[in-house]
Formats: C-alpha cells, sequence, structure tokens
C-alpha cells in the first residue's frame, strides 16, 4: 500500500475496498463467463458443387466382407469350379497365407492358375450369376452408416463411385443397386463376349486405385480437394491421400493410427471390437476355398 501513503487511513481504506471489490467482480465474470458453441463444421458434402464427387472402397467398407469370397459362394454353388480346379487354387492360396509374403513369381502364378478358370465363360453368363449372387449373399450385409455417407453426397448433387479390386462386372452391379453413380474395377479382357483370361493390367488395388481415381476426376472435371474417398484398409491410403476429405471407415489397426496421426475422419459401424478381416475364413470349408478362387472373376470387356 505505498502508493496510498498520503491518504488518510479513511480514504486508504476505501480505496483499498474498492480494488478488492474490482479485482473480486472480474474473478467473478471469468469464472461465470457464457461459454461461447463451438463453431460448427462447414457443411459437407457442399450441395451443388459439381467440381466435388466421393469414392468408396467396397469390401468391409460399403458391404461386410469380401465381395469376391460372396461371389465365389454362388459360384461353387452353381458347379461352376471343378474340383481339380479348385483343389489346385486353394492349394496356391493356402501357400501364400502361410508364407505371408508376395512373392512376384508365386502371385503371378495364383493370377494365371485363377484366371485360366474363367477362360472360355461368356460376359453374360458371369453378369447373370452376378446379379442373383447379390440378391443372395449381399444385399444384406450393405453397412447402413455407410450407405447413408453415400446417399448424403447423391442427395448434395455429387456422383459417387465404388473403387474396388473386386471385378468390374461385379462392383458396377453393386453400384447400380445402390443407386450410386457407377464404378470402378479390376479390368481384364473379352474377345467377342468371352474372356480371355487375361487381365488388362494390374488387379486395382493400392495405388492403382489411386491412379483410377485421378483419372476419372481429370475426366468428370473434378476438384480432388473438394472429393471424398472411404475406406477401410491401409492399402487405400494412396486413395485417401488424394482428397481433401478422407474418412477411415472401420478401419484396420494400421489406417486408424495413420488417420489419428493425420486428423482423417473416423467412423466404425462394427459391434464390439471385432475385427474386419478380408480372406478366406478357415471354418467355412471348401465353399470358402471358392471365394478365394472367384478371385478369377477379376473381369471386364476390352473390345477389339
Amino acid at each position: 500500500m505505498g502508493s496510498l501513503a498520503w491518504l488518510t487511513p479513511r480514504r486508504r481504506s476505501a480505496t483499498a475496498r474498492s480494488v478488492l471489490a474490482g479485482e473480486a467482480a472480474a474473478e467473478a465474470a471469468r469464472k461465470t463467463e457464457v461459454e461461447q458453441p463451438a463453431p460448427e463444421e462447414p457443411e459437407f458434402p457442399v450441395s451443388g458443387d459439381v467440381h466435388a464427387a466421393a469414392f468408396f472402397d467396397l469390401d468391409n467398407t460399403v458391404m461386410q466382407g469380401a465381395s469376391l469370397f460372396h461371389l465365389g459362394r454362388g459360384l461353387y454353388k452353381r458347379d461352376f469350379f471343378r474340383k481339380r480346379e479348385l483343389l489346385r487354387f486353394a492349394w496356391q492360396q493356402t501357400y501364400f497365407r502361410l508364407a505371408g509374403s508376395e512373392n512376384p513369381e508365386h502371385m503371378a502364378d495364383v493370377r494365371s492358375s485363377a484366371l485360366s478358370i474363367v477362360r472360355g465363360h461368356s460376359v453374360s453368363e458371369l453378369t447373370e450369376i452376378g446379379e442373383d449372387v447379390y440378391d443372395e449373399y449381399m444385399a444384406g450385409r450393405i453397412w447402413p452408416g455407410t450407405r447413408a455417407l453415400a446417399q448424403a453426397h447423391l442427395d448434395a448433387g455429387q456422383k459417387v463411385w465404388l473403387v474396388t479390386a473386386a471385378p468390374v462386372e461385379t462392383a458396377t452391379i453393386i453400384a447400380r443397386r445402390l443407386g450410386l453413380t457407377g464404378a470402378l474395377g479390376t479390368v481384364a479382357e473379352s474377345v467377342d463376349g468371352v474372356y480371355t483370361g487375361r487381365l488388362v493390367g494390374e488387379p486395382l488395388h493400392g495405388p492403382a486405385k489411386a491412379e483410377a481415381v485421378r483419372a476419372l476426376a481429370v475426366a468428370e472435371d473434378l476438384d480432388l480437394d473438394r472429393c471424398a474417398a472411404y475406406s477401410d484398409s491401409a492399402n487405400d491410403i494412396p486413395m485417401l491421400s488424394l482428397v481433401g476429405y478422407p474418412y477411415a471407415i472401420n478401419p484396420d489397426s494400421r489406417l486408424r493410427t495413420h488417420a489419428r496421426k493425420n486428423g482423417w475422419r473416423l467412423r466404425d459401424y462394427r459391434t464390439g471390437r471385432k475385427a474386419a478381416k478380408v480372406g478366406i475364413p478357415a471354418a467355412a470349408g471348401v465353399g470358402a476355398v471358392a471365394g478365394g478362387a472367384a478371385a478369377a472373376m477379376a473381369l471386364h470387356r476390352r473390345r477389339r
């Protein structure tokens, strides 16, 4: 109170009380300050933005499980595979799963064997089977939460594409049944409506998905910074990294870690702590092996 020494005792007391009252009022105001609501996120998806679109992975993102496994069930049910071919492919798949590595020569052998299974079959035959398989095995496995996300983009007037390593015919059926714009899938050739057993390029997997999205964005005049992508797998980080709005849906552990590190949005529609696994369930028996063999269905017509 040195600065108040020249005041009379009474004046010093009154001034001190005023200072105390002011400090108390300021402290009370700070404690009772009305908390302002957090600013709302910008509208997303933006209605009417024709330069934006959404890209959805299929397996375990849009649909529970692997589409090729479900397709394989339908093909095996219809006696599509001969036992000898099925056993050969089953052995190759078992070797790959036990080895746990993607040896290029071995993977090429697996792919060649799988494609040989459908060589000579018609596109129309397998497309018709795909329609039935969707009704029998896939329709009831669509994740409602992911379906709602896709619908939000459609309602905003944006195009929505599936991007998957599954055969483009299968992916196109699923996209049409869900009311989506279309699908990017693994492409292989056919001549005069019959599969040749050769892929066009490689399966649409990992970095290939990102290249497909980039090419489509150019063709559709899209701004990728205004687009969204959705996937469950760390294999799709290249695709997710292309867009301004990446979403991790039912993510595997690697993608979950990456998404959290980079501030990406996460959605998990699985129940409990069950992890979604892509592959051939060991308990599913021979029918499940057919699901693996259905990788041979990664086929699309290339007209000559």
